[in-house]
C-alpha cells in the first residue's frame, strides 16, 4: 500500500465518519466538561500500545494546554507510572493493571477516558467497570461501536467506523484534540465568570 493509498483509506473513514463523529466528540466534551467543572474532579485515561501514547498526548494537552494558556486541568495517564504498571502486572495480571489504579485513583464524579481500538482489550474493560463500579463517568474511544465491548461500559462513545488499527488511531487523535479543545474553551469560560 503506498502513501497515497493510505491517505485514500483515511479520506474514505473520515468521510464516513463525518455523519456521526461531531455528535460524539460533544456527547464527550459534555461528560466530561460535567466532571471537570466539579472541584476535586479529574480525567484518568488509558489504552495499550499506541492508544497510550493517545492517553498520555490527551492529558498532557489537558495539563499543560492545547491552544492557549489557561488554568491547568486534572488528568493523569494510567500508562505512565510504569513502576506501578508493571508491579500490578507482575503481582497479578495485565488485565489488572490499569483497574487497579482506577481503584487507588478515581472518586465518584471523575471520569475515565478509556480507548481501545477493538473496544476489547481486557485491561481496559476492566478499568472501565472499576470506574462504573466507583461511580465514575466513562468515555469510549473505540473501533465500530456496535462489535465493541467497551461501548456498553461508557456514557459517551466516540466511534471510528473502520477496521484499520492505523485508521481508527488516526481519526481517535482527531477526536482527542476537538475534546481538548472544548475542555479548554470551558476552561477559560470557567476561568472568567
Amino acid at each position: 500500500m503506498s502513501s497515497l493509498d493510505e491517505l485514500d483509506e483515511l479520506r474514505r473513514v473520515l468521510d464516513e465518519a463525518r455523519a456521526s463523529l461531531p455528535a460524539e466528540v460533544d456527547r464527550a466534551a459534555a461528560v466530561l466538561g460535567a466532571s471537570l467543572s466539579r472541584p476535586g474532579s479529574k480525567v484518568l485515561a488509558c489504552g495499550n500500545g499506541g492508544s497510550a501514547a493517545s492517553a498520555q498526548h490527551f492529558v498532557a494537552e489537558l495539563v499543560g494546554r492545547y491552544r492557549v494558556d489557561r488554568p491547568a486541568l486534572p488528568a493523569l495517564a494510567l500508562s505512565a507510572d510504569t513502576v506501578t504498571l508493571t508491579a500490578v502486572s507482575n503481582d497479578s495480571d495485565f488485565s489488572q493493571a490499569f483497574a487497579r489504579q482506577v481503584e487507588a485513583l478515581a472518586r465518584p464524579g471523575d471520569v475515565l477516558v478509556a480507548i481501545s481500538t477493538s473496544g476489547r482489550s481486557p485491561n481496559v474493560l476492566r478499568a472501565a467497570r472499576s470506574a462504573r463500579l466507583l461511580g465514575c463517568a466513562v468515555v469510549a474511544l473505540t473501533g465500530r461501536a456496535p462489535e465493541a465491548p467497551l461501548a456498553a461500559l461508557a456514557d459517551a462513545v466516540i466511534s471510528v467506523p473502520s477496521d484499520s488499527v492505523a485508521r481508527i488511531q488516526e481519526v481517535h487523535a482527531l477526536a482527542l484534540h476537538a475534546l481538548a479543545l472544548a475542555l479548554e474553551q470551558d476552561a477559560l469560560s470557567r476561568d472568567r465568570g
